[in-house]
């Protein structure tokens, strides 16, 4: 039988070692988020940039002259971000068409829902044994007041918010920027800040965490990022097949939505192919409802292949952990709390089973 000081320690330990790991979630991780990523970046450019750098070795009376590795990651980065900056433009472009589009087709869209409903409701008077007109006119006015509500706070709305708009996007100038530096500075030191880790003290811990960090966060970003991409791919091809004129436009808006915790693509799909299919519209509802079963399944099989056993826990502890970290840190809490937990648990099987071997030798 355990003696119970070792059962008191080992309580301790976890404690201690999951609040540590709290507070350095919910405090520290905001001031250092910048460098972290810039440090993945970089560990990213590094293998083109060392690839650039041996092929621009000038070598001018005996003496060999290279590129620094900042210049050329920085000048990858620019490059990158031009690319990035043209297909954002070119897909915004097609966005604001498909927009426009749908603003203009809005009025007959307004009134071939008002007529559904109208005829529904024509059919609900007379199963009810209402007058004629009642739910009409009940209907009319719902309408009505929700247009003049979405009109009166729309203004207040956009003048409330316009100074957290500004001040978010210069957030977002400045966080780029120092992204842009950090990464830069950490290619041209990675050799350096390596040898440091390496004869750090807390070599071993460096390393633990920054694998667990890596493991886990690149599994949910390929696993994520991948299903995003082909539910959207699959949504926008199965709504250009049917002959809608805003496939671009609801497939990336399907797709993103599908990626957000509690929604999915059934949030979508599922009324309006109810919609769809109450309208006899047989075709559109069938086809959406097809769209939806495809999509369900990618991401059934797609997450239990790209993530398998990468993450290393349960399904069960998985969705404790994303439940407490969502409680706990928002959305992000998504990624940080599997993190956290197997942070927690490696940090606890450490400690722990020295100080149990430890005592095991003190009792020798």
């Amino acid at each position: 039988m355990e003696k119970p000081s070792r059962k008191l320690k080992k309580t301790l330990l976890i404690l201690g070692v999951t609040g540590a790991v709290y507070i350095s979630f919910k405090y520290l991780l905001p001031l250092v988020i910048p460098f972290l990523i810039a440090y993945v970046f970089a560990l990213s450019l590094r293998p083109s940039a060392l690839w650039v750098e041996q092929r621009c070795r000038f070598t001018i009376k005996k003496r060999t002259i290279t590129l620094p590795l900042a210049v050329i990651g920085g000048v990858e980065i620019i490059i990158l971000m031009i690319v990035l900056g043209i297909l954002l433009y070119v897909g915004g472009r097609k966005l604001c068409m498909e927009a426009q589009l749908l603003l203009e087709n809005l009025p007959g869209i307004m009134a071939r829902l008002d007529q559904w409903l109208m005829g529904h409701c024509s059919w609900a008077e007379g199963i009810l044994k209402l007058p004629d007109g009642y739910m009409v006119d009940i209907m009319r006015e719902m309408i009505s007041k929700g247009e003049t509500a979405i009109k009166d706070g729309a203004m207040p709305f956009l003048m409330v918010n316009t100074m957290t708009m500004v001040k978010w996007m210069i957030r977002v100038t400045v966080f780029t920027v120092i992204l842009f530096v950090a990464t830069v500075l950490t290619l041209q030191e990675m050799d350096d800040i390596r040898v440091r880790r390496d004869n750090s003290m807390f070599c071993y811990e460096y390393a633990m965490l920054g694998n667990r960090l890596m493991t886990v966060g690149n599994a949910w970003l390929k696993t994520q990022g991948t299903i995003m991409m082909c539910t959207m791919i699959v949504c926008s091809v199965g709504l250009f097949l049917m002959g809608n004129p805003y496939f671009i436009l609801m497939g990336i808006a399907i797709g993103i939505l599908d990626a957000l915790p509690i929604f999915g693509t059934g949030t979508i799909l599922i009324p309006w192919a109810i919609f769809s299919l109450v309208s006899h519209n047989w075709v559109r509802g069938i086809g959406l409802i097809a769209i939806f079963i495809i999509c369900y399944f990618l991401r059934e099989i797609m997450e239990a292949k790209i993530m398998g056993g990468k993450v290393g826990l349960t399904p069960l502890e998985t969705l404790v952990s994303m439940y407490t970290g969502l409680q706990l840190f928002g959305l992000l809490g998504f990624i940080l709390g599997p993190i956290g937990l197997l942070i927690i648990e490696d940090i606890v099987e450490l400690y722990g089973g020295s100080c149990y071997n430890s005592g095991k030798e003190m009792g020798h």
